[in-house]
């Protein structure tokens, strides 16, 4: 039997693995269709250094961009992004960028700023975002070596060069706020909202 109560599947504007792990443990069928915007163009466009309104607007503009091509569907985009203080950190390109951004990371507590935006045609009908405080341990040279041995491509996938899922968890010492924040996806607010508008079964 099915959670589900709706006859179409949930979009996901998102190419994010844990995104759609997410959702599929959770019993919310679902495709996936990625919005392939700019990203860094529409941060730009967010208030210099608030984190927290540039994962919104990029969450926003997912969701809108795929339900303006898919008429009718329930789009759900989803965004994440890192400060360290006004300083904002966008996915590495390589491992060397991935390198760096863990050493200004490292024996630091950081922020990541989650957002989720459920959209059909051109309407917004869900907003949500929160944050979650990281404290990265005083890890040395060699573990960091190692650790992106570990994480491979992985370390170019997520911003902060890391995946708290996988051997990511391992660079960490403390860790403030929600699990799934922290992966990107704001699940008990979405889960509430489906349930309010039955799209999920009460």
């Amino acid at each position: 039997m099915q959670l589900w109560a709706d006859d179409k599947l949930l979009v996901l504007a998102s190419r994010s693995e844990a995104r759609h792990a997410i959702l599929r443990a959770a019993e919310i069928p679902h495709e996936v269709e990625p919005a392939d915007l700019d990203e860094r163009e529409i941060e730009r466009r967010a208030a210099a250094g608030d984190a927290g309104e540039a994962a919104a607007l990029l969450a926003q503009e997912k969701a809108l961009a795929v339900a303006s091509r898919r008429p009718g569907a329930l789009v759900l985009g989803a965004d994440q992004t890192l400060a360290l203080g006004s300083r904002r950190f966008a996915k590495p390109s390589d491992r060397a960028a991935a390198r760096e951004q863990l050493l200004t990371l490292r024996n630091r507590t950081h922020e990541l700023h989650s957002a989720i935006t459920l959209a059909r045609d051109h309407n917004v009908l869900f907003e949500h975002r929160d944050v979650a405080r990281l404290t990265m341990r005083a890890f040395s040279e060699e573990f960091l070596d190692r650790y992106l041995d570990i994480a491979g491509v992985g370390a170019m996938a997520s911003v902060g060069a890391y995946q708290l899922e996988k051997a990511g968890v391992q660079l960490f010492e403390n860790i403030e706020g929600d699990h799934f924040v922290i992966l990107g996806l704001p699940l008990f607010p979405l889960l509430r909202f489906l349930r309010e508008r039955a799209y999920l079964l009460s």
